[in-house]
């Protein structure tokens, strides 16, 4: 016998739709709530993609696509070990309520490990976070009414455009190049916007080896953007996920260090540790750092605690900066198979040249789309992450991320050798009907992105 209650009829009102009041809407036989979220809950869709990436995870697919560390590369027996010591030795402390602000000994440690970008904080100015992730939703939840607007740079950061839909803002988009962020057309695009009467937030940017694009700010045109953001008064969001991963020397300076009253400076331990802790952090000016304390408190009461005194225990007893040399040679070796297997395999498309990080940013030749493609891609056995989720606009359908942090180099070599079947089957397939109908046009807006595009 069915457990499941019989349909209603047309007639039948449901007890849901009486306690929401009569303005609101009726519910549905799939959700009997529809008529009582809150408006901003209508730009929340799923990725178009993510069901894709189900089958993109089968081990015969070589996935190009998550930006996931190489987390084989850790020390995982010392890591066990330090975990088991953290639990008999203060576990009482580790595994209760902490504060909403962060544990003192992790925000001492952030400041450290924030200096060789010339960052000078104190532990006080520190928020620490579950994940950059949070920081920004946080900086957007204090800043953002509907209809503000964001500057970001085309493209940008998936899971910060879904934040900043979430909230209801506009995002304008500031076109970068090899050099990054081009601080001309950042000041053209504020003056306009604000001539129009547009209430410009803040500039959203990742100076340090770009998600999705993989190029850095140059050090001139951090002080650019940071004169620009003076004149303006502009608050600039600094997301620096990927600063101690560059693979020639050491860090630029971060913005925040250039100016600490203009810049918000978001870290994280997801790609020089592990991203399965959740830690990561806001350093911010005073009053701000008051308000993201509040909001954090309101939605979390306070970070992980476990994971934050794990974490100092690891900066405190590993050698923590040559674990990160470690990754960054190995990710370095697999940037170099990426560039060399594109230049042997796709000479017909661009590409940007990363100086660390995990992303190459490939451009198709004209009449390809990179999400009307993927779908023959996977068929092919590779997957990658279509450009279009990277703008707010509906835009970036020639291009594609591809991400080398996880594969081998030989996976690497033959996930582009797969693509660039796909790429000649597809330019084959324009040159005799043309383009397809989908390209490019893309509806406007992001999806909400999945771990996969991270």
């Amino acid at each position: 016998m069915s457990q499941y209650p019989p349909p209603s009829s047309p007639g039948d009102a449901h007890p849901a739709s009486a306690a929401a009041g009569a303005g609101a809407a009726a519910g549905s036989r799939l959700d009997r709530w529809v008529g009582t979220y809150a408006q901003r809950t209508s730009s929340m869709t799923a990725s178009e993609i993510r069901a894709l990436f189900a089958v993109a995870n089968r081990p015969e697919v070589v996935s190009l696509a998550g930006g996931m560390p190489y987390l084989p590369a850790l020390p995982l027996d010392a890591i066990a070990d330090l975990t088991a010591r953290l639990v008999a030795e203060k576990g009482a402390k580790a595994l209760q309520y902490g504060s909403g602000q962060g544990e003192e000994v992790l925000r001492e440690q952030i400041v450290e490990v924030m200096r060789p970008q010339g960052i000078t904080a104190h532990p006080d100015d520190v928020v620490v976070t579950t994940g950059s992730q949070q920081a920004l939703d946080l900086v957007s939840r204090i800043f953002l009414d509907p209809g503000d607007v964001v500057l970001a740079e085309a493209p940008s950061y998936v899971g910060a455009l879904g934040v900043f839909k979430s909230y209801q803002a506009q995002v304008e988009h500031v076109p970068l190049d090899h050099d990054g962020l081009q601080p001309a057309a950042l000041e053209e695009t504020l003056v306009r916007l604000r001539a129009a009467g547009k209430r410009v937030k803040f500039l959203y940017c990742v100076p340090n080896h770009h998600n999705p694009a993989g190029v850095t700010l140059s050090l001139e045109r951090r002080r650019e953007v940071v004169a620009i953001a003076q004149r303006h008064d502009l608050l600039v969001l600094e997301d620096d996920p990927y600063a101690l991963l560059g693979f020639d020397g050491d860090p630029l300076p971060a913005m925040r260090s250039l100016d600490a009253d203009h810049v918000i400076h978001l870290g994280s331990f997801s790609k020089t540790f592990a991203p399965g802790y959740r830690v990561g952090w806001a350093v911010a000016p005073h009053a701000v750092r008051d308000k993201l304390v509040l909001a954090s408190e309101s939605a979390i009461l306070c970070p992980t605690s476990f994971g934050q005194f794990a974490i100092a225990e690891y900066l405190s007893t590993y050698d923590w900066k040559g674990q990160v040399k470690v990754f960054r040679e190995l990710y370095r070796e697999r940037r170099d198979a990426m560039l060399a297997a594109l230049a042997a395999h796709l000479p017909q498309t661009t590409w940007t040249h990363p100086g660390g990080g995990f992303y190459v940013w490939v451009t198709l030749p004209d009449g390809l789309d990179a999400k009307a493609m993927l779908p023959r891609a996977v068929t092919g056995r590779v997957a990658y992450v279509p450009g279009g989720a990277f703008y707010a606009d509906g835009t970036g359908g020639q291009s594609l991320r591809l991400s080398y942090c996880f594969p081998t180099a030989e996976r690497i070599t033959e996930g582009v050798r797969r693509l660039a079947g796909v790429v000649r089957d597809e330019l084959d397939v324009v040159q005799l009907f043309g383009s397809p109908a989908n390209s490019r046009a893309g509806r406007p807006g992001v999806d909400n992105p999945g771990p996969e595009l991270a």
